[in-house]
């Protein structure tokens, strides 16, 4: 009798309707990292484009630090049937600094050292571009570095009345020399030591478009194409580009688009 319900109650549901499920995990925030699990033959579309899936049906996407509001997933199965789901974020509120009387050589650099900055954010740029199938973004994340956290994710200064880029990092203070580990397993797509504003820069790839990025390094010891293992020892804190003090600023990114480390720790460690 148990056995003939059961049988009922799966005649009643549309196995389209089933297939267009989708399990999400992550921060739905601004700033949050989401993994989606699909059915092998659903397509997932986020923002008008569609997401590229694992060969296990996996999805990953992100949001924005000022994305609020209503987000769709639209879901399409092979049939054609279609279904979405609704993902609401709520603003965050994050920590802003007035400061007056600064210096405008302090706050503004010399034409000379904006047009060098410009050259590497557009080499930064090209090597997120650069997207693969790895699927090291999976596994659980850890954090890169031992210290004190000393910036978060957000956070933005005002000089003078004049805005300032958001902080798009988790910075962790530590002395110079402190090691820096990667947090999950990936391939270095960007290397140099001596960025502008950012000093020593590192670019790891963790497939389907998730970066992760590590500045003001003191030591670079892993180059452009090595892959390294979740835990292996990447670099060193430093104080390099412009900094007051030695700290590392990791970040996450999907993309183009900015996530906070502290969410992705929170929800994948």
């Amino acid at each position: 009798m148990l056995k003939r319900l059961f049988l009922i109650g799966l005649l009643v549901v549309s196995p389209s309707l089933l297939a267009q499920s989708i399990e999400l995990r992550g921060a739905a925030a601004p700033g949050g990292l989401m993994i989606g699990k699909v059915d092998a033959d659903t397509q997932v579309f986020f923002k008008e484009q569609e997401l590229p899936k694992t060969p296990a049906g996996f999805v990953v996407f992100g949001f924005g630090r000022d994305d609020t509001g209503v987000h769709k997933l639209r879901l399409l199965s092979k049939d054609g049937e279609e279904r979405i789901e609704r993902i609401t974020l709520a603003a965050r509120e994050y920590k802003i600094d007035r400061v007056e009387g600064v210096p405008q050589e302090t706050v503004t650099p010399d034409p000379k050292q904006v047009q060098r900055a410009r050259e590497e954010a557009e080499r930064v740029w090209l090597a997120r571009n650069k997207t693969s199938t790895r699927t090291d973004f999976l596994t659980p994340l850890i954090m890169p570095a031992e210290g004190r956290i000393s910036g978060v994710y957000g956070s933005q200064r005002i000089f003078n009345g004049t805005p300032r880029n958001p902080h798009f990092g988790l910075d962790i203070a530590a002395p110079t020399g402190s090691p820096v580990n990667a947090p999950w397993s990936g391939k270095v797509v960007f290397a140099d030591p001596d960025l502008f504003y950012s000093g020593g820069t590192l670019i790891l790839d963790h497939g389907y478009g998730v970066t992760s990025t590590y500045i003001h390094l003191h030591k670079l010891h892993v180059e452009v194409g090595q892959e390294v293992e979740q835990g292996e020892f990447i670099a060193e804190i430093g104080a390099t580009g412009r900094v007051t003090g030695p700290h590392l600023d990791w970040r996450i990114n999907w993309g183009h688009e900015r996530l906070d480390p502290a969410l992705a720790l929170e929800h994948f460690k």
